[in-house]
């Protein structure tokens, strides 16, 4: 199932409700943590549908870096998925919305894209970040993800596709009806 938003009179932005280790785009991304370690939830499925070559490249960033800070984005290789990259992106814990969880949101979308674009990504996923055990209100973050996918794309036009993954039924029906008042 997919809607187009047509932002910008365009049919660059689509929300669909489908399993996100299954989309065929040029890179997913990941609702990672911060340890790059897999976990439950999307960062789980992620790396079990991609194998042990996620796992592999997501210790050398650990050796690196020492894992991936909330709002920040690093990127793997897909493996076995049907996307060529996996962006990892650490959403935030939702606190009430007192502890910059916003602008932390915010950031996930944003440097998943800088880093799409770094990367020659024309095509991207988005599952729905932070709104599964870290608590964020779906509604909120949803309107959140698309404002910084609409804000970002208006100053970009090498992305050609960005897809709202939306895995329940609740997700995409939310994300459908904020994209309805804003045609």
């Amino acid at each position: 199932m997919s809607k187009e938003m047509g932002i910008f009179g365009s049919k660059r932005v689509e929300i669909w409700q489908e399993d996100i280790t299954k989309v065929a785009v040029d890179a997913i991304v990941n609702a990672a943590n911060k340890s790059l370690l897999g976990g439950g939830g999307v960062d789980g499925a992620i790396h079990k549908a991609g194998g042990s070559a996620i796992l592999e490249e997501c210790v050398k960033i650990r050796q690196k870096q020492g894992g991936c800070e909330t709002g920040e984005a690093v990127i793997t290789t897909g493996g076995n998925l049907p996307a060529k990259y996996v962006i990892h992106t650490v959403g935030p814990v939702w606190h009430g919305g007192k502890q910059g969880e916003s602008e932390k949101l915010r950031n996930c979308y944003s440097n998943s894209l800088k880093l799409a674009q770094e990367n020659g990504i024309e095509s991207i996923a988005f599952p729905n970040i932070s709104t599964g055990v870290y608590g964020y209100p779906k509604e909120e973050a949803a309107r959140l993800a698309i404002d910084e996918i609409r804000r970002f794309l208006q100053n970009e036009d090498r992305i050609k596709k960005v897809l709202f993954v939306c895995y329940d039924r609740e997700n995409y029906q939310i994300y459908s009806r904020l994209a309805e008042k804003l045609r």
